[in-house]
């Protein structure tokens, strides 16, 4: 807690820490948690999301809801992705994400070198995910968060793979576009569906 105390001695009051997911997928929405850890009371085992099994993500998600004196979760949709791009729609997301905390933060970490606008004093750490504990108990939520969205949409939308795949560039997910095309929670303006979108365009007939 050592990041997180360092800035709540500057801004006078607690910190959040704030991660997202799905930033890289072709696929779905972004999410963004925030969460406020109470010292006293910290969940064994937190770690950066992608160092932990799917389970212990599982298994840890209730435990850092119900010991964390806040947390919030943000989404921005493909729409929004798609008209203001992935890295204001990101800052939408986090934005989300704190306004849902039942406590109001002085203060956030947020993991990577950008400082997203948000309402409180913004601090940024590289591998923060790593490094702080808010940032990590954050990444846990929003990546599992996603992961049950993603699976909900592959229920909706048969045949792409989400569920296993959650939205990435995987091998089976670019089959299933070559097979399918793009479905409705398919990102339009990131490459390789501009460029499925553009082919598909040019095998129509011209009337």
């Amino acid at each position: 807690m050592e990041l997180e105390n360092r800035l709540s001695a500057i801004c006078g009051g607690p910190v959040c820490g704030i991660d997202e997911a799905g930033r890289g997928p072709w696929a779905g929405p972004v999410t963004a948690a925030a969460v406020i850890l109470n010292p006293l009371d910290i969940p064994h085992g937190l770690n950066d999301s992608k160092a932990l099994t799917e389970k212990r993500r599982e298994a840890l998600m209730p435990v850092i809801k119900e010991k964390a004196i806040a947390w919030g979760i943000g989404h921005a949709s493909v729409e929004e992705i798609d008209r203001i791009n992935i890295l204001r729609a990101t800052e939408l997301a986090m934005q989300r994400a704190v306004a849902a905390l039942a406590v109001t933060p002085a203060g956030a970490l947020i993991d990577g070198n950008y400082k997203f606008k948000l309402p409180c004093q913004v601090d940024t750490a590289v591998e923060g995910d790593g490094l702080s504990l808010s940032i990590a108990a954050a990444s846990i939520l929003a990546k599992t968060t996603r992961d049950h969205l993603m699976i909900a949409l592959d229920a909706e939308n048969a045949g792409y793979g989400f569920a296993s795949h959650k939205g990435y560039g995987s091998p089976q997910h670019r089959e299933a576009l070559r097979l399918y095309g793009p479905c409705a929670v398919h990102r339009r303006s990131y490459a390789p569906i501009k460029v499925l979108l553009t082919a598909l365009e040019d095998e129509q007939p011209a009337e």
